[in-house]
């Protein structure tokens, strides 16, 4: 009997010979059927044009990687596999893929590395091994990248990198020594709030007071010009990276020494200096009760006086308890009252409304026997 683990082999259609391989590897978390994801980076991207990449010589973060992946092609593209193939690699681009360090912008140059398939088992799936092209965008910590301005408040400055990637920039790696945060107008202002005019006042409009929010700006505490300048691009350095639900966004610094240990979060130093504050005011208190205690040390005559001092305190707190006990008692007495006369007057109502109908039926009575 032959083996049930034998193993077919299946040519792909479609398939170009001659490519390259070769690329980290990684299994796919969304698509089962990609696996063993490995590369290497074939080649840079030309340098940045236009406002974010102005100048020679600035890093760029777009790279081409040449990567080879092992796929598992479902049985309804078994006469074109490589449309099945193309679909999953659609799948993984604006994703962060650890594997190859960055986020799948486009794949190209796709190949089969052989030509022919493999079928284990009874599984229907076409196990097929390519190599393609991925344009990634890796940035990497140190690199220097331009970013325009989205939105500034006392806490942070947020960036769009390339109209896509957010950048968060924290208040520690701001120079607050040469920036201050100027508060935006409020809303339903009717002369500076947002979309306000005030040319007559030749600050132009409302949008430029602010981030076009109404939350601030910052500005230079010399100049009073807005960071980021009149176009609202900002350069900045990566010093980490932040990956949730396999979106990538960066953490920026504009610190001319960006990795200094000088730069640390501002809720430590203000925990820190709370810590130190309680400290003070503690040792305040001991001095405080330590010097009481030598004052008073030994003098009965003092102890006396603080004990007729307690004693009169304790004479008007019972003094003023009964007023107020007294007090409650006349309300509670004119509360029963009130509650008698409301029942009293209840009770008379009844009546009346019982003597009347009454009243009533002697009358129809009457009119009856007259009849």
């Amino acid at each position: 009997m032959p083996s049930a683990q034998a193993t077919k082999k299946r040519k792909p259609q479609d398939s170009r010979e001659g490519e390259p391989s070769a690329l980290p590897k990684k299994k796919a978390k969304r698509d089962p059927h990609i696996s063993n994801v490995s590369g290497h980076v074939k080649n840079d991207k030309s340098k940045g044009k236009g406002k974010e990449g102005k100048g020679k010589g600035k890093e760029t973060a777009f790279q081409v990687v040449q990567s080879s992946l092992v796929v598992s092609v479902s049985p309804v593209f078994a006469s074109n596999p490589r449309t099945g193939v193309e679909e999953m690699l659609d799948s993984m681009i604006m994703r962060y893929i650890p594997a190859l360090d960055g986020v799948v912008l486009s794949h190209s140059n796709l190949t089969f590395k052989e030509d022919t398939a493999a079928i284990q088992a009874d599984s229907p799936f076409l196990i097929c091994k390519i190599i393609f092209d991925a344009t990634v965008w890796r940035p990497l910590v140190g690199m220097q990248l331009v970013g325009k301005i989205s939105l500034c408040s006392p806490d942070h400055i947020s960036l769009l990198v390339h109209k896509t990637f957010n950048v968060s920039i924290p208040r520690h790696h701001i120079p607050t020594q040469e920036w201050e945060f100027e508060y935006g107008a409020a809303e339903n202002d009717p002369e500076f709030g947002v979309g306000a005019g005030v040319e007559g006042m030749g600050m132009g409009t409302g949008s430029e007071l602010d981030d076009g929010e109404g939350n601030g700006r910052w500005i230079h505490k010399v100049t009073a010009s807005s960071i980021g300048g009149e176009d609202g691009y900002l350069e900045f350095t990566v010093i980490g990276l932040t990956v949730a639900n396999e979106m990538l966004s960066l953490i920026g610094s504009l610190q001319r020494d960006p990795f200094s240990s000088v730069h640390i979060p501002s809720n430590s130093t203000q925990n820190h200096r709370e810590v130190e504050e309680e400290q003070e005011e503690q040792d305040v208190v001991d001095g405080f009760l330590n010097g009481m205690d030598e004052d008073h040390e030994g003098s009965d005559e003092d102890i006396e006086s603080d004990q007729d001092g307690f004693e009169a305190l304790n004479r008007k707190q019972n003094d003023v308890n009964a007023e107020r006990s007294w007090q409650t008692a006349t309300e509670r007495e004119k509360e029963e009252e009130e509650k008698q006369k409301k029942k009293k007057k209840r009770k008379a109502e009844v009546v009346n409304v019982e003597e009347s109908q009454k009243s009533g039926k002697k009358k129809k009575k009457t009119g009856k026997s007259d009849l």
